[in-house]
């Protein structure tokens, strides 16, 4: 027997009292030093001889095992606290098409990984629920509402239409949407700088860079006098689509090019499209923003081969699968940052607080490889302009 068993012997229920209060005092059971004599006053057992300190409870006996959990109790109740402290955070994702195709997980992955690089990690400390429309916009209401069912704590998704389902499921949840088009004008926040509602996120400007685009397609194909504009009427709220459209039709005029607007309202219709602007020959072709229009990039571009029609795009994606050129916000990286705005949210940040930021960098990208297979030969000066030129 050691020395310190033989004091634990000698000292009998005085040091089991002393052990108890530390436990409590503590909430750690394994650490059983002695503890002053001034914590030993509120501890009502304390001053027990004998082993009559397990029948100390309300003048009732107290048996060794009751003793025992009472213990481990006290030891467990800051660890219980942790846990419930410890609320993984649940975020909601409604994605536009499905999430069989690649070019559908574009932004959920990229999302993901701005996700990754601010410290989260999916089924550890924070839980993704996922949801997609299939490329069908009509589901977005009902999805919606089954995101808000979940009792998500931020749901995100990545284009206006989206956000404008969602934003009628709930007024409460915040929702960050990273790839906007003009979000005032469509109604979805009160103004960039404060946003005012349970909405924020990341604009592209899209809309307004449409004239710069047709102005770029003039000025790398100098000859193009007929351009015929691919658009989808319902991408965004109806005061934009006005607009965007007028001011394309205005600046077309000031370029001396005629502008030949054809309407695509879902993908089926693309076909139909094409046929239509090889019906009545055009020089060249410009897209105007639409989610559900990137979402069908890659059939936009193979029609387009086919027609061989040199096509101007809002992003870099549309050029990456052989269009000829493009002029846009890096959609990719707008995704990505918008798991800024999510762990802000998540640290107590309100939505109506944080800023819609808008993108300061814009990217010109040629294919050249595409214009040599259409016979096309792009100025020098121009190709000094791209940030990036395919070859």
């Amino acid at each position: 027997m050691t020395g310190s068993e033989m004091t634990r012997r000698a000292e009998g229920p005085s040091f089991i009292s002393r052990t108890v209060a530390h436990a409590v005092w503590t909430g750690d059971a394994r650490d059983t030093r002695p503890v002053p004599e001034l914590e030993l006053r509120s501890f009502p057992c304390a001053s027990l001889s004998g082993y009559d300190v397990l029948s100390c409870a309300s003048g009732k006996a107290m048996r060794r095992r009751e003793f025992i959990a009472l213990v481990g109790g006290a030891a467990a109740w800051p660890f219980a606290t942790s846990a419930q402290q410890a609320k993984v955070p649940r975020i909601g994702y409604l994605a536009t098409g499905s999430l069989e195709s690649p070019d559908a997980r574009y932004f959920l992955d990229a999302f993901r990984q701005g996700l990754h690089e601010r410290g989260y990690v999916e089924g550890q400390n924070i839980v993704i629920e996922v949801r997609a429309a299939d490329g069908e916009i009509e589901r977005f209401p009902a999805l919606a509402s089954e995101l808000v069912r979940l009792k998500i704590d931020v749901i995100v998704v990545p284009n206006t239409p989206a956000a404008r389902a969602v934003l009628q499921a709930t007024t409460t949840i915040p929702i960050v949407v990273p790839v906007m088009g003009d979000p005032v004008r469509d109604g979805l926040v009160a103004s960039l700088a404060r946003p005012g509602g349970n909405i924020t996120g990341l604009t592209f400007l899209g809309p307004e860079l449409v004239p710069k685009r047709l102005a770029l397609l003039k000025q790398a194909l100098p000859t193009v006098s007929w351009v015929a504009a691919l658009w989808h009427p319902g991408a965004y709220g109806e005061r934009t689509m006005n607009d965007m459209r007028k001011e394309t039709e205005a600046a077309a005029r000031t370029l001396g090019v005629h502008l030949r607007l054809v309407a695509v309202q879902v993908p089926d219709e693309l076909e139909r499209a094409f046929s239509a602007i090889g019906g009545e020959p055009a020089d060249a072709l410009i897209v105007f923003p639409s989610p559900m229009l990137f979402l069908e990039r890659r059939r936009i571009v193979d029609l387009s081969t086919k027609h061989r029609l040199p096509l101007m795009a809002m992003g870099r994606e549309f050029v990456e699968l052989g269009g000829l050129m493009s002029y846009g916000a890096n959609i990719a990286d707008l995704s990505r940052r918008g798991a800024t705005y999510v762990d802000k949210i998540i640290k107590g940040a309100k939505p109506a607080d944080l800023p819609v930021e808008q993108p300061t960098k814009f990217e010109l990208l040629v294919n050249l490889k595409t214009a040599r297979e259409l016979g096309l030969t792009i100025p020098r000066e121009f190709l000094l302009l791209a940030d990036e030129v395919i070859e």
